[in-house]
């Protein structure tokens, strides 16, 4: 039996991540990166993706830098693509990138409905799409999608995020049912509330946190590096028998 070190091991591995600019996606690259991967990242924001480059190159990892807008259709597609072209092939694909437009349903707008189902649930599908083959072809591969407990359970003025979420977790079991033949793990990962900027932006006010807050056994929200952590188990040999789940790491609140 290889030892653990071994089995939770990326060494020679190489990763594409995406939203990985800042939060949740900064945070899982440069974990990905401790544990021995090669990482490309993905985002709108260049200052912030090489502020998450040099992290992963102080590690002692390479690490490509990818701009794209995961708002169109070519975004992913070609982010996919200058991966491909630059490592030969993608072993781990991190669909983190994603967008909340929190409204009523009656006060949201279908710009606000179709932006976030491009982002957080088309461009997942269309970038799996482009490295899926090549995992086929050396029957070897590991897909985290990052969803959410709003794809789960309902949240009040969430329906257009917690439908791609939602979306995104049925994505997942049908990537896992069709290229599991492959040895393709394909699992999500559904977090509570985050602090990373967005999870601020939301949930900062102490009149929406706290509320939400109190739902939690655990009584706090979580941070990147929890996430990271369980993304990092998914990627790692350790979880080979394991795919078609979405995993909750929600400090119990869907356990009430």
């Amino acid at each position: 039996m290889d030892s653990h070190l071994e089995r939770f091991s990326l060494a020679g591995k190489r990763a594409l991540v995406t939203g990985g600019s800042k939060g949740i996606g900064a945070t899982v690259a440069e974990v990905l990166a401790q544990a021995g991967a090669d990482v490309a990242i993905t985002g709108r924001d260049q200052a912030g993706l090489e502020e998450t480059a040099a992290k992963v190159r102080a590690l002692g990892r390479e690490c490509l830098p990818i701009v794209a807008d995961f708002r169109t259709p070519e975004g992913p597609v070609a982010a996919g693509q200058a991966a491909l072209d630059h490592f030969g092939t993608v072993d781990i694909l991190v669909n983190n990138a994603g967008i909340a437009r929190i409204n009523r349903i009656l006060e949201s707008t279908l710009e606000e409905w179709e932006e976030t189902q491009a982002v957080n649930l088309r461009a997942p599908y269309l970038l799996a799409k482009v490295l899926a083959p090549r995992m086929m072809e050396q029957r070897m591969g590991k897909i985290v999608n990052i969803s959410s407990q709003a794809g789960v359970v309902a949240i009040e003025g969430h329906a257009s995020y917690a439908a791609s979420k939602g979306g995104l977790n049925m994505l997942t079991k049908v990537m896992a049912a069709e290229w599991g033949p492959y040895n393709i793990q394909v699992n999500a990962v559904a977090p509570t509330v985050i602090l990373t900027p967005m999870g601020e932006q939301v949930w900062g006010d102490p009149a929406k946190g706290d509320p939400m807050r109190a739902k939690i056994p655990l009584r706090r929200f979580g941070r990147p590096v929890e996430v990271a952590d369980l993304v990092l188990f998914l990627a790692s040999p350790a979880s080979d028998l394991i795919t078609g789940d979405v995993i909750l790491i929600d400090g119990g609140y869907t356990a009430l």
